[in-house]
């Protein structure tokens, strides 16, 4: 299995192991399979296995060169008493809308299925490539991706990890959770601006080859923990085909019938893993893309224009105020035939215009994607019409039941749809708590979080306790154009 990049045609082919290392392409681009694989196992044979068997196929497949010993290994050490469920993936049904609860790990947002698994990924990558110098993990978040990674990375022995996060773009606990991380090899620094402004700030680093070459001069190597790394991209795939042999077992489905997909969606790399799924064999018939008021994406599904060129509105559910959905490079790459010259003018246009137009070709490949978004009015009254159908929500989730809603008021579809449930509630306890009439709004994090466990009949999840005492270590905010002067002043660089 090898890895090419989408803007380039494949000209540049690598293993798997110096993908996840690299994590982008020196063209810029986003590493791809040369061909998205067959899953090769009967669907319905999935049901007898356990989402770490499951992990292991799906990532065998895809990283062929690591042997089933090494990622039997790799996989349990990522989840393996790390969950606060018996399974990693709990799944609660509602009718004929099952809820795929992705939350239950250390930072309590779906990250983690992923960011558990990158580091271990890592290290046999590093080992299998023989690469000695020390990986410098460079992330933008948007609030759950840079706590996600400084959990999976931490305190690892040849690796450092810097997050830029946008200062007031996070919620209260998603700042907290960064700025106490404990961890030795860690900084994490607030950038004036929208979540856009870091991840533009990180590519560009990226991008700088004279960084690049410094970097290597004193034995470091640029590598990203976003779900533009093809080892954030594959674990991810692992949910979708688990949750539909889950189905498919419970009798909610029969093996074989299609299901849908409500995917809450910011960088789109969530919903490009379903994508994913479906292409290896699992029967997904609509893709529903659930923006919030930033609707980027709804806006493109709609007309096939991608533009940019709008206000990021700060909303409820700060993980996906995004404008530059960067994983969707993946999908254009797709639906233009792998045209790695169709892609490259495509993202010379956004980068200088702000805006693309996709052809009409196109469209007709992506015409499974039905995109739709909420307004915060909308989103808190999903999320007290599903607590009085007895489950609590978070705000990103909510997004994402709104748009399922939509999607079969608009079509009359009513297929067994799997929805994404991206947050723990408590990570939001503010907004859920008003959605829900509780007067929150003068308590602290940890307050609202206890009143909203008390109306839920729900314990406050244990990772939050920790936030309580732990000191913060990370207090100063930078400009954009200072991002590289802070990696190299951490990494210490002459």
């Amino acid at each position: 299995m090898l890895y090419g990049s989408t803007r380039n045609g494949h000209t540049e082919k690598i293993t798997g192991s110096r993908a996840v290392i690299q994590g982008i392409s020196s063209d810029g681009g986003l590493f791809v399979p040369e061909t998205i694989p067959a899953l090769g196992i009967d669907i319905e044979a999935l049901g007898n296995m356990t989402y770490n068997q499951i992990a292991c196929h799906i990532l065998g497949i895809y990283f062929p060169e690591f042997t089933k010993e090494q990622l039997r290994e790799a996989v349990s050490r990522a989840y393996d008493g790390k969950f606060g469920t018996p399974v990693p993936v709990p799944i609660t049904s509602v009718g004929n809308t099952h809820f795929l609860e992705l939350y239950h790990g250390p930072t309590l947002a779906f990250k983690d299925m992923a960011l558990s698994l990158l580091p271990e990924l890592m290290r046999l990558s590093l080992d299998r490539e023989g690469i000695e110098e020390e990986i410098v993990i460079l992330t933008a978040t948007s609030g759950d991706t840079g706590k996600a990674a400084l959990e999976g990375f931490k305190n690892q022995e040849g690796v450092r990890v810097v997050v830029f996060y946008p200062q007031d773009g996070v919620s209260a606990m998603q700042q907290l959770q960064m700025t106490t991380e404990d961890g030795v090899n860690c900084y994490v620094a607030a950038v004036n601006g929208n979540f856009d402004t870091a991840q533009s700030g990180v590519k560009e680093i990226f991008g700088d080859r004279a960084m690049a070459e410094k970097l290597m001069k004193q034995g470091y190597r640029l590598s990203s923990a976003n779900s533009i790394n093809i080892g954030r991209l594959v674990p991810q795939i692992v949910y979708y085909v688990y949750g539909y042999a889950h189905l498919v077992k419970t009798g909610a489905v029969k093996a074989g019938e299609a299901i849908n997909v409500s995917v809450p969606t910011g960088n789109f790399g969530n919903i490009l893993a379903a994508y994913y799924a479906r292409a290896m064999g699992i029967p997904i018939g609509r893709f529903i893309c659930a923006s919030n008021r930033n609707n980027v994406l709804y806006d493109f599904f709609k007309t096939g224009v991608y533009d940019r060129n709008r206000a990021l509105v700060p909303t409820s559910s700060p993980s996906m105020d995004i404008l530059i959905s960067s994983n969707l490079e993946r999908l254009l790459y797709e639906a233009c035939g792998r045209d790695g010259g169709e892609v490259d003018r495509l993202m010379t246009d956004l980068r200088e215009t702000g805006r693309y137009t996709v052809t009409d070709s196109m469209r007709a490949v992506m015409q499974d994607f039905y995109g739709a978004y909420a307004d915060e009015n909308q989103v808190f009254e999903t999320i007290e019409s599903v607590f009085d159908a007895g489950m609590l929500i978070d705000t990103h989730t909510a997004v994402g039941v709104y748009a399922l809603r939509q999607y079969r008021e608009e079509t009359g579809d009513a297929t067994p749809c799997l929805v994404a449930s991206t947050a723990s509630p408590f990570k939001f306890s503010h907004d859920v708590g008003r959605a829900l009439g509780l007067p929150v709004g003068s308590l602290d994090f940890y307050e609202a979080s206890q009143a909203l466990a008390k109306e839920a009949g729900l314990p406050v999840p244990a990772q939050l306790e920790k936030l309580r005492t732990s000191p913060v270590r990370f207090e100063k905010t930078y400009k954009r154009e200072e991002m590289p002067q802070v990696v190299a002043d951490f990494l210490g660089l002459q």
